[in-house]
């Protein structure tokens, strides 16, 4: 990546003004509430902002931590539930204010949950919705066939992927998916939600998933069989999305895509239902088409870029969970036996049941079967259940075993370390409405404190949220509309042990613990990179906290 976009962005050496780490949206009530202390002290106090101390305590040692390569004192303030704006003061440092409530979450539930509208793609955002952050159409050009230019299609719309102006159908339909179903297990979180976007007549956050929808449609050819993305050729400059007129291409049909659109449709389908029949009827009809064309094509039929195009590849090394998650969501949604089959046989192949990623979507499968309203094979029903709670009690024993309350290997903190940490989080959620444990909630409580700033940096990394957050993440409109405050409610990448990008190799020292391998930096994709599949579970396991 060429530097010269990114002569304005601020030194790399940008580091937390506090010494003491707090979830920097707040503590509910009810919750465990704990500080992150990476010095030893004797005593600790709360204090409200006309300073009064309104709990103190000893610290405890919770020893060295290898991850973030500190030694923690931890600073419980459990006992403190009185409503109000605080912050933690030790050893001559503070923490951020922070507050505690049982609300203390709507506001990055909702900036989150806003920020798809701000990636929307083949329009312009006007003033009234965007604020700021408003430009002009974008993308709205018909596309070409890479592999026959003759052909042009309209496939405008939907969400620019990441950091770059590319659109593509596996990662849109796990993204799809996450919010979903976050809308389908916990709607009550969804009906006092505002977010101001153009659209009204249904929930707003089912508005701007079908903006996404409508444009996924767009991208199965006459036959079902959906094509793999919808980029230029190369990666634009740090432009605004209207600025990027290079010609757009509509890349070759994968059996990954075909499967994820089938499976998104016909989850999607079940949704709209009570609100918009027609067009439920219409994601019915595309994910039956889907199916029929994986029927006639049984082979893997993968993707990776043709030479000259350098854009995401997203390519998988086989559609098994794919075609699984797509049968799942077909027999949940029409109850046909021929899709019972089909599932059932996926299941020869190997492939984890319980991932929730774009990569692998066979925990969006079986969540579609144990969800279903459908007559259920009981054995298959229960060993889907205790799959998500065995993964969910592994999770709570890693989570046990750390400093910091999260199930974190070093290996998961690779490009996207924040999605791995609120997938796992998701797994909570799940398993909390799955069997009525409610020690999840704690659990997946500690995930959305580390993201929001008890963690090693103290930086919350969700843009928009808390006194020191990340602020320039790699996104080309939040580069190029000179804005120094970033649209927010981006989820950024987050830390990346692994360093996979030229940037975070030369700011990074060798050695660096996994946690702190991170910089709030436009420059380096492979740390602060977002995408709309990081954004999406952070959306589903807010939902679950803001049900109530």
């Amino acid at each position: 990546m060429n530097r010269k976009y990114f002569e304005m962005t601020p030194p790399v050496s940008r580091t937390t003004p506090f010494g003491i780490f707090v979830d920097q949206s707040g503590y509910y009530r009810d919750s465990g509430k704990k500080a992150i202390i990476p010095f030893e002290c004797g005593s600790f106090e709360i204090v409200d902002m006309d300073g009064n101390v309104r709990f103190s305590g000893a610290p405890v040692s919770a020893g060295f931590d290898g991850q973030s390569g500190d030694n923690v004192w931890l600073a419980d303030f459990t006992g403190l539930s009185e409503p109000g704006r605080y912050y933690v003061r030790a050893g001559g440092k503070t923490s951020a204010v922070f507050r505690i409530g049982n609300d203390i979450y709507d506001d990055v539930f909702d900036k989150t949950s806003k920020a798809f509208y701000f990636l929307r793609c083949g329009c312009g955002l006007d003033e009234h919705h965007a604020g700021v952050w408003h430009h002009g159409k974008c993308h709205s050009a018909p596309a070409r066939l890479w592999d026959n230019r003759s052909v042009t299609l309209d496939v405008t719309g939907g969400w620019h992927d990441a950091g770059d102006y590319g659109r593509y159908v596996t990662a849109g339909a796990c993204a799809a998916a996450h919010l979903l179903y976050a809308f389908r297990i916990f709607p009550e979180a969804f009906e006092k939600q505002i977010l101001n976007i153009p659209e009204s007549g249904c929930p707003d956050i089912l508005s701007e998933i079908r903006y996404e929808l409508e444009w996924m449609l767009k991208m199965q050819d006459s036959e079902g069989g959906v094509y793999h993305k919808a980029t230029t050729a190369q990666h634009a400059p740090f432009v605004m999305p209207e600025e990027d007129t290079a010609e757009m291409f509509v890349f070759p049909v994968s059996s990954m895509a075909t499967a994820d659109l089938a499976a998104v449709c016909a989850l999607a389908s079940g949704v709209y239902a009570a609100y918009d029949k027609a067009f439920a009827e219409k994601l019915r009809n595309a994910a039956e088409r889907s199916a029929k064309w994986l029927d006639n094509h049984p082979g893997f039929i993968g993707f990776s870029n043709p030479e000259g195009c350098n854009t995401g590849g997203y390519g998988e090394s086989d559609d098994h969970s794919n075609r699984f998650w797509a049968y799942s969501e077909l027999y949940a949604l029409t109850g046909d036996l021929k899709y019972h089959d089909r599932l059932v046989s996926a299941l020869n192949e190997d492939f984890p049941l319980t991932a929730l990623g774009y990569g692998e979507v066979g925990g969006l499968g079986s969540l579609a079967y144990v969800l279903s309203k459908q007559g259920k094979d009981v054995h298959l029903d229960y060993k889907l259940k205790s799959m998500f709670r065995r993964r969910g009690e592994e999770l709570k024993k890693a989570a046990d075993s750390s400093v910091y309350g999260i199930a974190m290997e070093d290996d998961d903190y690779c490009w996207g370390s924040n999605m791995n940490l609120m997938k796992k989080a998701m797994i909570f959620a799940i398993n909390d409405v799955l069997s009525e444990d409610r020690s999840y909630r704690g659990y997946a409580v500690r995930h959305l404190n580390y993201l929001l700033g008890a963690n090693a940096l103290g930086i919350s990394y969700v843009t928009g949220v808390g006194e020191f957050r990340c602020n320039y993440p790699h996104l080309r409109p939040a580069f190029a509309d000179r804005i120094e405050e970033c649209i927010p409610g981006m989820v950024a990448g987050g830390p990346n042990r692994f360093l996979s990008d030229p940037f975070a190799r030369q700011v990074i020292p060798e050695g660096t613990p996994p946690m702190k391998c991170y910089a709030d930096d436009t420059a380096s994709y492979s740390l602060n990179e977002i995408t709309i599949y990081w954004n999406s579970p952070a959306v589903f396991v807010l939902a679950y906290m803001c049900r109530k």
